[in-house]
């Protein structure tokens, strides 16, 4: 037993075998610890390196501060005698605290696919669908649209379309039901279009010079809008219809967001 725990603490020195002999299992065991010894020493020069790095970053910047707040100039900066020693556990604050400093992460990298770069023509498609005429012309084309499905749709529902004012008792054809339903159709389609490309030009001009997204926006381009239409009518009428936009454009927002 002493004679196998003698052999166990002898450093491992492999003898150098004959040309063409094969290697013993000692000499194997000793090439696998000496590899072994090797790693873990480079992993932890590595890591050493990388902490008194960031201890240098650290010392350079305390010193730049120190000059800057020192009235006298920076020549009376000098490395300081107390600085603390390198600990182990700042080290380990470096490295797997912490202080570890995140990298970036690439999906390509981690698996994901990666994101190829867009086009000049992808790039002004993008600038132009977030200009305020693009939004202010779509708003406007679906505005017509549902105005005049609306349109339509209370003219199904009225008893009294296609009447004759002069002659109330005499029933009207189907073309003159159909003639008055376009007709309104048609009226409010051009308001609902109106209103959608007034309401959606001035909330993108208001969000622009605000530079911000959020509920307010919406309530100012309805008071705006509200106060345009209100306003053909007289001032009363343009401050009820401020106040009018505004509070539906918030009750909107609210219930969306």
């Amino acid at each position: 037993m002493r004679q196998n725990h003698l052999r166990s603490t002898q450093p491992c020195l492999p003898a150098l075998s004959a040309a063409g002999a094969a290697a013993t299992p000692q000499q194997q065991h000793c090439t696998h610890q000496t590899n072994g010894t090797n790693m873990r020493a480079l992993v932890f020069r590595q890591h050493l390196l990388e902490a008194l790095s960031l201890r240098n970053m650290a010392a350079s910047t305390r010193a730049a501060n120190a000059a800057a707040s020192n009235p006298q100039g920076p020549a009376s900066v000098g490395p300081s005698v107390d600085s603390p020693t390198l600990q182990y556990s700042m080290i380990l604050e470096h490295l797997i605290g912490d202080k570890r400093p995140v990298k970036g992460l690439n999906p390509a990298v981690m698996g994901g696919l990666p994101v190829p770069p867009k086009s000049d023509e992808q790039k002004m498609i993008e600038r132009g669908m977030e200009s305020c005429a693009f939004k202010s012309l779509l708003a406007c084309v679906g505005g017509f649209v549902l105005g005049g499905a609306f349109g339509v749709f209370t003219a199904g529902i009225d008893t009294n379309v296609g009447i004759d004012p002069k002659d109330p008792l005499r029933t009207p054809t189907a073309r003159e039901v159909l003639k008055d339903m376009g007709q309104r159709g048609m009226s409010y389609a051009k308001n609902f279009a109106i209103v959608g490309a007034m309401f959606s030009c001035t909330e993108c001009i208001i969000e622009s010079h605000r530079g911000k997204s959020d509920w307010k926006n919406a309530v100012y381009s309805g008071c705006v809008t509200g106060g345009a239409i209100g306003f053909r009518a007289g001032l009363k009428a343009g401050v009820l219809g401020c106040g009018g936009f505004a509070a539906f454009s918030a009750a909107i927002e609210y219930y969306l967001r």
